[in-house]
C-alpha cells in the first residue's frame, strides 16, 4: 500500500533500508580496522567514513594510501570509483529536483547505492507520491544505514587497535576488492573489463604513486564499453 502520509513514508523508506545493515556492518568494521592497522589514527578514520560513507571509494583510496601514492593519485581514484554517483543524482533530479536546497544537500550527501536503488524503485514504482514524501522515503531509507557505517566504523577502530602491529592486516584491502567485484562479473563485457584492468596494472605496476592503477582503471572502462557495444550489435 502506497505511503499516504510524509511520516509514514519515511518509516516505509526505514523499513526498506533496515536490511541493508547486513551489508553496511562488516564492511565499515572491517574498514575501521584496516584503517588502523594502515596507520590512520581515530579521527582520521572515522572522519574517513563520517565524510565519505562510500565503501568502494573508501577501500580503494585506502589502498594507495598503503602503497604510498601521490594524494592526487588518492583522490582521482576514489572519485573515479564513485563517477556512478553522478549517474545516480541525475536520475534522481526528475523525483527529487524540486525539494529545498537544504534537503538536496542532505541527500547528495548520503545518496549511494542502498539509499539509490531502494528510492528510485520506489519512485517509478509509485509515481503519485509528493515531493515531501518522496524525500522523506529516501531520508528513511538513510536513517538505519549511515549510523550503522559510521558506528561501525569506532566499533572496528576500536578492534584495531588492539591488534597487534606484527598481525598487519593490510593484505585484507585487495582481498576485500576481489570479494566485492567477484559477484559483478555477469557479462562478458564484465570480464573483458577486469581481465584488462588485472593484465594493464600489473604491467605498469613500476609507475610511481598508482598512475598504473589508473592507466588500468581507463583502459578497462574503454575495453568493456567496446566489448558490450558489440554484443549489442552481434546478438
Amino acid at each position: 500500500m502506497p505511503p499516504t502520509t510524509v511520516k509514514s513514508a519515511y518509516w516505509s523508506g526505514f523499513r526498506d533500508g533496515t536490511p541493508f545493515i547486513l551489508m553496511a556492518l562488516p564492511f565499515a568494521l572491517l574498514f575501521g580496522v584496516v584503517g588502523t592497522e594502515a596507520g590512520l589514527g581515530f579521527g582520521q578514520t572515522f572522519a574517513f567514513s563520517l565524510l565519505v560513507i562510500a565503501g568502494a571509494a573508501q577501500f580503494a583510496a585506502l589502498q594507495l594510501m598503503i602503497e604510498d601514492a601521490a594524494i592526487v593519485m588518492v583522490i582521482l581514484a576514489a572519485v573515479a570509483v564513485n563517477l556512478r554517483m553522478a549517474m545516480y543524482s541525475a536520475s534522481l533530479v526528475p523525483y527529487l529536483g524540486a525539494a529545498p536546497m537544504w534537503q538536496r544537500v542532505l541527500i547528495a550527501y548520503m545518496n549511494f547505492d542502498q539509499t539509490y536503488v531502494a528510492s528510485i524503485t520506489k519512485y517509478e514504482a509509485v509515481p503519485d507520491l509528493t515531493i515531501a514524501q518522496r524525500v522523506a522515503y529516501f531520508f528513511g531509507v538513510a536513517s538505519p544505514i549511515v549510523p550503522t557505517w559510521v558506528g561501525s566504523t569506532v566499533i572496528g577502530i576500536v578492534a584495531g587497535s588492539a591488534i597487534p602491529p606484527e598481525y598487519a592486516l593490510d593484505f585484507i584491502v585487495p582481498i576485500m576488492f576481489l570479494a566485492m567485484v567477484g559477484p559483478l562479473l555477469k557479462t562478458k563485457a564484465h570480464v573483458a573489463a577486469t581481465v584488462t584492468s588485472v593484465v594493464v596494472a600489473l604491467s605498469l605496476a613500476s609507475l610511481p604513486s598508482g598512475t598504473g592503477l589508473l592507466i588500468a582503471a581507463a583502459c578497462a572502462m574503454v575495453v568493456g564499453v567496446v566489448v558490450e557495444t558489440w554484443d549489442a550489435r552481434n546478438p
